[in-house]
């Protein structure tokens, strides 16, 4: 099995759950006391989500990309990136390596497309339901992609200031499925839970939808990867 070199910290309450996943994929997989050979370089989230905030993504990128190669000369055989948004980088992360690149939206696609769906919402952070790298990348996998027509700037809070400090509040979950209901009655058939700190908040017992986590996805993808 090859080392998965994951980047995280962005916040370092989802990279807890990467961490987990990982390992019960692998012993899952597996069998008796395995578990993943694991690097995880973790950042200091604040200066990056001050990088979001001025829309310095090259600055942003470059950063995440020394860290990808620094991870590869370490013995990381497959890198994954440990968040949502920060794809937008993605192309800087893969420029910098000669390793795979595992991306969060790809296990996301294949597995709605194996379940049938053909029109999803999308639920993250504002850069990522406003911006189009990462619907784009539905997009051209033949999915119809919708995202909220109202509410942006709350469910971006919530995530920004209780989720990635580690706070789950009831409103809080009211007001995502309230989002989901929303994108339902728009023809959504599933709900891509596109911020990897919104599982925290939401799943299939209290959504409207299915929800597809790409938290869970992408570090199953990441475990499947390593053990080709």
């Amino acid at each position: 099995m090859k080392t998965i070199g994951l980047i995280g910290g962005m916040s370092w309450e989802s990279t807890a759950h990467y961490y987990a996943i990982l390992n019960r994929e692998t012993a899952g997989r597996l069998g008796g006391l395995h578990s993943a050979p694991v690097i995880v370089h973790s950042v200091d989230f604040a200066p990056i989500e001050q990088m979001q905030r001025a829309g310095d993504w090259d600055g942003a990128g470059a950063i995440l990309a020394g860290i990808a190669a620094s991870l590869e000369a370490q013995g990381a055989g497959i890198i994954g990136l440990a968040t949502n948004t920060m794809h937008i980088c993605a192309p800087q992360i893969r420029a910098a390596l000669s390793v795979p690149f595992i991306h969060i939206a790809d296990p996301t696609a294949g597995a709605l497309l194996a379940d049938g769906i053909g029109k999803v919402g999308l639920l993250g952070t504002r850069f990522t339901m406003e911006k189009r790298f990462y619907i784009e990348g539905l997009e051209a996998r033949g999915l119809e992609v919708l995202v909220p027509d109202v509410g942006i700037t709350n469910l971006n809070g919530i995530i920004y200031e209780e989720l990635c400090l580690g706070i789950v509040r009831d409103e809080s979950r009211r007001i995502y499925v309230e989002a989901i209901a929303r994108l339902k009655a728009r023809g959504a058939e599933a709900v891509i839970l596109g911020c990897t700190e919104i599982g925290m908040l939401i799943d299939d017992s209290v959504s409207p939808l299915p929800t597809y986590d790409t938290t869970d996805l992408h570090a199953k993808a990441l475990v499947a990867a390593a053990l080709e």
